[in-house]
């Protein structure tokens, strides 16, 4: 299964490169691509610069963030008025996707004023890492952990035990 996360924002490579940037690459190399519970992470990011109202950002941010999300994609919306789930769970949803077929999924992260109505009204799941507000890059990095974590959980391997 192919997994694509489509941001707002662009990881500003700070003196040494940036740590949120570092990890979420950490996750996506660790990820095993073959077999029946394998997953390659593809990050696509997009970035609205003109100065805009707040609904009109989120409207062009959508433009671009749908552009890039591969045709026929399942789509997860990241919002904190989403649903929680535990890592078993998000595992078996993924579990359940593959089995039925899917072959991509699409993460969508919205900008600083959250996701336009048409990404979270189309998407399948409306997901929330918690209540609390996060830096959209540690979101970044906490998405490919734990879909790194969903993996392990699948094949068996000890990672979400330790």
């Amino acid at each position: 299964m192919r997994i694509t996360v489509a941001a707002v924002g662009r990881s500003r490579a700070a003196k040494g490169g940036a740590p949120e940037q570092a990890l979420f690459d950490d996750y996506a190399r660790r990820l095993v691509a073959r077999g029946p519970a394998g997953l390659t992470l593809d990050l696509r990011e997009v970035e609205e610069r003109r100065k805009l109202p707040t609904e009109t950002r989120r409207a062009a941010e959508a433009d671009l963030l749908l552009a890039q999300i591969p045709n026929g994609a399942t789509r997860v919306a990241l919002d904190g008025r989403g649903k929680t789930l535990s890592s078993e769970d998000f595992a078996k949803r993924l579990s359940r996707w593959r089995d039925d077929g899917i072959g991509d999924i699409a993460f969508v992260i919205g900008g600083a004023d959250g996701l336009d109505r048409r990404i979270i009204d189309g998407a399948a799941l409306v997901l929330s890492l918690g209540a609390m507000t996060w830096p959209h890059l540690m979101v970044r990095a906490m998405l490919a952990e734990q879909i790194y974590r969903a993996q392990s959980i699948l094949l068996g391997h000890p990672y979400h035990r330790g």
